[in-house]
């Protein structure tokens, strides 16, 4: 993983300020140099954002205290009850995500990244997804293999090591690169996992989980070419049916030069 990473902090150093990426954004003000990072969320609207495979913002996201919470059922995916995933309706190619997320006790979200737009199908069938979980209290942290749909992981299919999330109902820090290709997930200040689109190998983990070609047809064709023909998407969030929140929201585009 060092030597990707080292790879892409070298391209991120050529990546030059970005102004605006999209309805809703704009430049980060921490009182710090301007790296090019753009707030995608102003915290006090959904300027920018609607549901999934619709025009508005689903009933059951809310603004809670400078927070896009989801307020959840308990009750699994909701996907009814005005319901859905949340999506920020730019279109990005290769970027860097941060935010922080925390999770009810017991809860299940997620972050999706090149997600399209499938009529009649959930997000997740495009779409590589960053786990959010509560690790000490949902069942899925003891299902998968070796711990990979605990916090952090690339869902069901790599790990997050080390697993340095914290409990439920506490803030948690989350980047994720995305460059040509490579993918690194970031918790709390820590690269966990690396991973690295149409390749041998990232067909190789489609080959082995829930997406698999016997398993799932549909969602192996879109997952191995993830991001379609121009290699872009969407950034979701997922209802998952649980209360989730997320706040300090920020993308820096690397495509803008």
């Amino acid at each position: 993983m060092k030597n990707s990473i080292k790879f892409l902090g070298a391209a991120l150093i050529a990546v030059s300020t970005l102004s605006s990426c999209g309805g809703g954004a704009k430049k980060a003000d921490d009182g710090k140099k301007d790296d090019g990072k753009v707030a995608i969320f102003d915290g006090k609207t959904f300027n920018g954002w609607r549901g999934y495979n619709r025009q508005d913002v689903p009933g059951r996201w809310v603004i809670d205290n400078g927070a896009i919470k989801f307020n959840g059922s308990g009750g699994g995916e909701a996907q009814s009850n005005d319901g859905g995933d949340l999506i920020y309706g730019t279109k990005l190619k290769n970027f860097e995500l941060e935010l922080e997320w925390k999770i009810s006790e017991g809860g299940n979200s997620g972050i999706f990244i090149l997600a399209q737009e499938i009529p009649g199908q959930p997000i997740y069938i495009s779409a590589p997804e960053y786990q959010v979980l509560d690790n000490e209290r949902h069942p899925d942290a003891n299902f998968g293999v070796d711990g990979n749909r605990k916090a952090g992981s690339l869902y069901d299919m790599i790990p997050a090591k080390p697993q340095t999330a914290k409990p439920a109902g506490e803030w948690n820090k989350t980047k994720i690169v995305c460059y040509k290709g490579t993918v690194v997930h970031y918790l709390n200040d820590q690269a966990v996992v690396e991973y690295h689109l149409w390749t041998p190998k990232w067909k190789e983990m489609l080959d082995n989980s829930k997406f698999s070609k016997d398993k799932w047809p549909e969602a192996y064709e879109l997952l191995l070419n993830c991001g379609g023909e121009n290699h872009e998407g969407y950034i979701g969030l997922q209802d998952h049916g649980d209360d989730v929140w997320y706040r300090n929201i920020t993308i820096k585009d690397l495509d803008k030069q």
